[in-house]
């Protein structure tokens, strides 16, 4: 099984707090999409004819794309690709573009979960991150979701914007649970360099919130959602039983994945590979015939281990000890767990059934203790 990821770079104007690849010129969508079908025909055999578990659009923002734009990439998929296995299959969209015949149009293809960019329930919040929609237009998307049949929900929030209180955290909370949603995803607030709230905080226009108090509302977060029935089962990702993303978990159980589009990341057990972060030449090179539209990176032991590290100490399950000596080598395994050790007395982690994962406590100091158990020269 594997799972395929297609990106959609276009956006209407830019979030304040985006780094990602978008573009908000749009008058060659027509030429990406057909750049897109001819990447899928290209890529047919990365996956080595696996079947397709889940398929996600990310962006950027899909939901520009129309219905007969979605209609015309799946036509491709479901020439080139093994979609008898489909479990879980994904689009992003922003409130506002969400309508109830675009959804039962997506859905029609097969959809049957979206992730929609909240961010927050308060519309100055909303207007400080240059986010398009209303609070309003949130729940006017739920609604049409739902009426499409579409159960399946998750929501995205961002915490610790400049000038907010624990307070304000909390009433975002309430209302996201209240909208009985199925998953969540929350992001501390980053200033990626870049992005416009970085430069603003550089010229002191904005401030960020300390870490101490980014510490207690990410302590809120998690009281408040394990009270509501969700489970957190990745650093940032909270589900109800059973509803956690298929796709999310591919990337961090090392399931090869595919991704097509401009700035598109693969990976398929011993290389990574990731497109040309351009739309414009990213379509000229597909159009071309030209194969050197994505770089490769061959993965020696030293970084799968790192990447295995990385990714499996993010979820509660944690690291899995008998497939880091199986697959890593019993020096890697020996390195892994002395330098664990002292973490573990602190009681920051937790080795315990086989695995080795972050405790309570060690969530917060996640990136520190992953750190020092990577691999260096």
């Amino acid at each position: 099984m594997a799972s395929l990821y297609i990106h959609i770079p276009f956006c209407e104007s830019r979030c304040a707090y985006c780094a990602f690849y978008s573009s908000t010129y749009r008058g060659n969508k027509a030429d990406y999409l057909s750049a897109l079908c001819r990447e899928l025909e290209l890529r047919r055999n990365y996956l080595s004819g696996a079947p397709i578990r889940t398929l996600y659009f990310g962006g950027g923002t899909p939901s520009l794309l129309s219905v007969e734009e979605f209609s015309l990439l799946m036509e491709s998929l479901r020439r080139y690709y093994d979609l008898s296995s489909l479990e879980e299959f994904t689009v992003e969209v922003n409130p506002d573009d969400v309508t109830h015949d675009f959804v039962a149009g997506i859905a029609a293809l097969g959809v049957n979960r979206i992730s929609m960019g909240v961010q927050s329930f308060h519309d100055e919040d909303l207007r400080l991150m240059g986010r398009r929609h209303s609070v309003a237009q949130v729940y006017s998307a739920v609604e049409a979701i739902r009426g499409a049949g579409i159960e399946n929900v998750s929501i995205d929030l961002i915490y610790g914007l400049p000038g907010q209180t624990k307070e304000a955290w909390r009433e975002n909370l309430s209302k996201a649970v209240a909208l009985d949603v199925q998953h969540l995803s929350a992001y501390s607030l980053t200033y990626e360099e870049g992005s416009k709230l970085s430069r603003l905080a550089k010229r002191g226009e904005v401030h960020p919130v300390g870490e101490e108090d980014c510490a207690d509302m990410f302590a809120l977060l998690r009281a408040e959602l394990a009270q509501a029935g969700f489970y957190q089962y990745e650093i940032s990702n909270f589900a109800k039983p059973g509803m956690e993303s298929k796709h999310n978990f591919s990337y961090w159980d090392g399931t090869p994945y595919l991704g097509v589009g401009a700035s598109a990341h693969s990976y398929d057990g011993t290389s990574r590979q990731w497109n040309i972060a351009n739309t414009r030449l990213y379509i000229a090179k597909l159009q071309q015939g030209a194969d050197d539209y994505y770089e490769v990176e061959q993965l020696d032991l030293e970084t799968r281990y790192n990447d295995f590290v990385l990714t499996s100490l993010r979820t509660r399950k944690g690291m899995d000890l008998a497939l880091l000596e199986e697959g890593y080598t019993r020096r890697l395994y020996d390195y892994c767990l002395k330098n664990a050790s002292k973490y573990i007395s602190e009681g920051l982690l937790i080795r315990e059934d086989g695995f080795l994962r972050l405790s309570e406590s060690g969530l917060f100091v996640s990136d520190g203790v992953m750190s020092d158990l990577m691999w260096v020269e």
